[in-house]
């Protein structure tokens, strides 16, 4: 579909869906995205330079893929030509791109062409576009959902710059409601509406990052047979739910609710029950907590809880907070849901929390304690000659690259914090250290 961009935006009128109308037009009308476009940017400074790159936006749906395309075009007066990957193919593409030459030749006038699902292109489809990007005959808008590196040919790549696109938040999807509810030329200001928090929160929660759902849930809220309190059609709670067609649990996300259910989940997975873990999860789910709070909260309980009983814990954690992070919901509940289950079923230790807290209360109770002149650093002569660095033994020099000196201020020699566990790995590790305990004994008495 070829579009004027400001033609387009006088045609839309009052019958356009709100999410249409309420489509942003400016680079600071765009929420939830100033790492990718906000002041300072690669990506806004060069559109401030009147330049259009050839880009790959990855992100999750209801993101902003479409509309920062669509304002990257406005902002340089380029023709806009949106395409989807889905419905069209190369034979389109050759149509589009001589009619993107002829418009340069004869105007000047620059094209930009979306391709929305860009990853359904094969690579030979893909590779049509790259003679055009480097002639310059058009520049190259995709927007995909799937990892670029996986999706997108090197070729292709190459070329174009991947900007990562971050799930909405809450917020922000909070604020881009009451935007279209104070806005009286594209939004439903002029129907003096008003809402409740409670409703609010549970559209802006449910809409699940995706700005969309968010602002399709409002109108439908809007169409509603609406209450009136103090004078005001209102939006309720009730009017909301049945909106977005989600209920809202008795979970209150700044209350009580939230640490206790939070708690629950937690203490589920240190239980090893894994039932019981996704029950509270799916509690905060379908509440709409951040799901990166989960995947934090988990990432804690590996290190705390699981420990060196099966180090794998925390990668899989690390793993799948970063992973949630690139997919956003609603794919990231499966994310949480793997990682959970491995945790709740990893064998247990908190003999490392356990250690370092020790540590801790020895720091306090005794102060900083001097290093061992043996430990210290001697990169200068005076130095050297204070006896610095003297009698270090290179632990790499011995049988087993074990030299058996001590490393703990002399005042604390011979004291044990970490004591491992029975459980999973740290058995084997329990063994190694009764084995490193007992050789280091036997190396002060030799010296």
């Amino acid at each position: 579909m070829t579009q004027d961009l400001f033609a387009a935006e006088k045609d839309i009128n009052a019958n356009a869906p709100l999410a249409e109308r309420m489509r942003p037009r400016k680079l600071d009308e765009i929420v939830g995205q100033d790492r990718a476009i906000g002041p300072g940017s690669m990506l806004a400074e060069m559109l401030a330079a009147g330049e259009v790159p050839s880009v790959i936006f990855w992100g999750p749906p209801g993101s902003g893929k479409t509309t920062i395309a669509r304002v990257m075009a406005r902002l340089v007066e380029a023709h806009f030509v949106a395409f989807s990957a889905v419905l069209s193919g190369v034979k389109e593409i050759r149509q589009i791109v001589a009619e993107a030459r002829q418009r340069l030749s004869g105007t000047g006038r620059r094209t930009v062409l979306f391709v929305d699902e860009i990853h359904r292109f094969n690579k030979s489809q893909q590779d049509s576009f790259l003679p055009h990007i480097e002639a310059g005959t058009i520049s190259l808008v995709g927007a995909t959902t799937e990892n670029p590196s996986f999706e997108i040919n090197s070729a292709l790549l190459s070329r174009c710059r991947v900007i990562t696109l971050d799930p909405l938040e809450t917020a922000d999807v909070q604020s881009l409601l009451e935007r279209a509810l104070d806005d009286r030329t594209r939004g439903l200001g002029k129907l003096g509406l008003t809402i409740t928090p409670k409703a609010l929160d549970h559209l802006a929660r449910q809409a699940g990052g995706d700005a969309r759902v968010g602002l399709n849930a409002l109108e439908i809220a809007a169409a509603s047979e609406l209450p009136e309190i103090d004078g005001k059609k209102t939006i309720t709670l009730e009017i909301a739910e049945k909106a977005i067609q989600a209920k809202a649990l008795l979970y209150d996300k700044a209350g009580e609710q939230h640490y206790d259910v939070i708690s629950a989940f937690i203490k589920s997975l240190r239980a090893s029950d894994p039932d019981a873990a996704l029950y509270w999860m799916a509690r905060m789910i379908d509440a709409g907590e951040d799901p990166m709070f989960i995947a934090r909260r988990m990432v804690i309980l590996a290190s705390e809880d699981v420990s060196n009983a099966d180090p794998r814990a925390l990668q899989v954690a690390t793993t799948a907070m970063q992973a949630v992070h690139m997919v956003g919901m609603p794919e990231a509940r499966i994310i949480l849901a793997q990682a959970a289950t491995y945790l709740a079923l990893a064998p247990k230790s908190n003999a490392s929390y356990m250690a370092l807290e020790a540590a801790m209360r020895e720091v306090k109770e005794k102060g900083a304690l001097p290093v061992p002149k043996h430990l210290r650093n001697a990169p200068t002569r005076l130095m050297k000659e204070l006896g610095y660095a003297d009698g270090y033994r290179y632990d790499h020099d011995f049988d087993h690259r074990f030299s058996g000196q001590p490393c703990l201020p002399e005042k604390l020699d011979g004291h044990e914090y970490y004591q491992p566990g029975e459980e999973g790995l740290e058995a084997q590790l329990k063994k190694r250290l009764e084995w490193l305990r007992s050789h280091r004994e036997r190396y002060k008495k030799e010296t």
